[in-house]
């Protein structure tokens, strides 16, 4: 029988977020990445969606270990909810150990889990695999890529990557081990698709670091910056222009308060002498020498600029003399929360600058240009372009094509599919359980397609309950049905309305008992009917629509 290498995609593919890639070889089965997605408008009440492990479960005996290429939640988020299932030992750099730690402690996870850190450059064995971390560049520190070996081949997983020849930290991508790898023969490459619409290069970090100089240079008012709490390369250029132009730097928002805590202990950010104050004393300092480094730079409800900008910030009150730096671009389905905002501190008098205003963010992904360059230097047998939706996963193989790649050795996936690999032969074979798990407070799972179905008809056009008092000697009716509405009209305005509902339900019950005697179910049944059918025809609305029986 001829030997084969599994790839299974069970998050990431069609989608933005949610990462998460099996390896299956000679019995065994690693596990690259375990990322969460954040909800769209639709998804009412959900916190995050999460991959569905049911492969991983089924299999759990298999399974070597998870290996993490960076810290991003849509890279990490899903780890303490998939370890409660399948307990299996993480691999992955200091920083970001120190990231998932903290969510482990959350989770109360510290004790059953094990978290081993491996510096870039090194391998570990982990059954039939070995797995080499190659350092790479990303809006992240700490991030790399994975030549994954095997007696097959090699497969290089490039994580989320850029080519970044001026990063903060001064380490640039490990370009010369990939063309390495490229020499001894690549198996298959497996790389991010998440730019590959937008052509050239991305931009260094350190374009946003001169933006931060321009800003802070004879600046009189009080700034105030947010960023994604991860970036500790931006946070440090941040930090470093407030040294320069003699400002104080204090911090809130617990994810920024945790995340600068664990890169200080760890060393990824040196904060300059006298430069980081409480939040409480930097309000003693004049507004030309205080610099606020907060959350919320997607909006979120309750973050720090959030609490701010609608005056609900216990230590933090903006207004005029105030100059909001948004230095993030909008997430996917965070575009409205994000205009909210950023219309609020206008409001208050506040000088927002944002992206479209200056070069105040850049991304953490590589363009047409770069991933050419990964191409190039792998020269891989075989191509699966991962992290993206369809459009982007399509224009990848063409991009790949471009570079002489045999279209017949591409796969363009989906998740939960089984990609074989021999060591001539590429095809997409069976499927695994795959999808999205809701995760909704405590709750992981529990909600499905017909809880979100019943939420999505709440929202849009409430709730109508009828209460219906029956006699339990001969079924009849004892007094007319109370009706009592949610989020569909104002009973006080619409009192005609609650009348006639009343006279459609006790027509629609007399005539349930007279036809089918007392079963509660046959009444509920005719009630709802008639009700929900009565609704449609005057208000042209379907409102969910509960019947409940009371005998008396």
């Amino acid at each position: 029988m001829t030997e084969k290498l599994k790839i299974i995609p069970l998050g990431g593919l069609n989608e933005i977020g949610k990462n998460m890639t099996a390896y299956e070889y000679g019995g065994d089965i690693i596990v690259v990445d375990c990322g969460m997605a954040f909800p769209g408008d639709d998804l009412y009440g959900i916190d995050c969606i999460i991959p569905d492990v049911t492969y991983l479960i089924k299999n759990r005996t298999r399974i070597r270990g998870l290996f993490i290429t960076h810290g991003h939640e849509d890279h990490v988020g899903a780890i303490p909810y998939v370890l409660k299932q399948v307990n299996m030992p993480i691999y992955c750099t200091r920083f970001t150990a120190g990231l998932i730690n903290l969510k482990l402690e959350e989770h109360s996870l510290t004790k059953c889990t094990k978290l081993i850190t491996v510096e870039p450059g090194k391998s570990v064995r982990a059954g039939k695999f070995t797995v080499e971390f190659i350092h790479v560049n990303h809006s992240i520190a700490d991030s790399v890529a994975f030549a994954i070996h095997t007696h097959m081949g090699t497969v290089v997983h490039t994580g989320d990557f850029k080519i970044d020849s001026t990063p903060i930290d001064g380490e640039v991508i490990d370009l010369a081990r990939l063309g390495e790898l490229g020499k001894q023969g690549v198996l298959a490459l497996c790389a991010d698709s998440t730019n590959v619409e937008r052509p050239g290069y991305t931009l260094s970090e350190r374009a946003v670091g001169q933006t931060f100089s321009r800003q802070f240079q004879g600046c009189n008012e009080r700034i105030i910056v947010t960023t994604f709490a991860s970036n500790v390369h931006r946070i440090q250029q941040v930090l470093d222009a407030a040294a320069a132009y003699g400002r104080k730097v204090a911090v809130t928002g617990r994810s920024m308060e945790n995340i600068m805590r664990v890169s200080t202990e760890l060393g990824y950010m040196k904060v300059p002498k006298n430069t980081l104050v409480d939040l409480n004393r930097i309000k003693t300092l004049p507004k030309e020498k205080q610099v606020i480094v907060t959350t919320g730079s997607q909006g979120e409800e309750m973050s720090a600029l959030y609490r701010m900008a609608f005056s609900i910030h216990k230590q933090v009150e903006v207004g005029p003399g105030d100059k909001v730096i948004i230095s993030a671009s909008a997430i996917p389905g965070n575009e409205v929360t994000v205009s909210r905002v950023i219309n609020e501190l206008f409001r208050k008098g506040v000088h927002v600058v944002y992206n479209k205003a200056d070069m105040l963010h850049v991304s953490g992904h590589a363009c047409q240009e770069e991933l050419k360059i990964i191409h190039a230097l792998t020269k891989p047998r075989f191509f699966i372009p991962l992290h993206g939706e369809q459009r982007m996963l399509q224009i990848h193989s063409q991009l790949a094509q471009q570079m002489g790649q045999n279209r017949n050795h591409i796969a363009i996936a989906e998740n939960g599919s089984v990609v074989e690999l021999t060591a001539k032969s590429l095809k997409i074979g069976n499927s695994v359980p795959s999808g999205a798990v809701y995760v909704d407070g405590s709750g992981v799972g529990d909600v499905g397609v017909v809880v979100m179905r019943d939420r999505k008809r709440l929202a849009e056009d409430g709730m109508v309950v009828v209460v219906l008092p029956v006699s339990s000697h001969d079924g009849g009716l004892l007094s007319p049905p109370e009706i009592i509405t949610r989020g569909f009209i104002y009973v006080k305005e619409s009192g005609d309305l609650m009348k006639e509902l009343q006279s459609v339900a006790m027509e629609a019950a007399d005539s349930a008992n007279r036809k089918r005697g007392r079963d509660d179910g046959e009444l509920r049944g005719a009630v709802k009917a008639a009700v929900s059918n009565y609704l449609f025809k005057t208000t042209r609305r379907s409102p969910m629509v509960i019947p409940v029986v009371t005998r008396l």
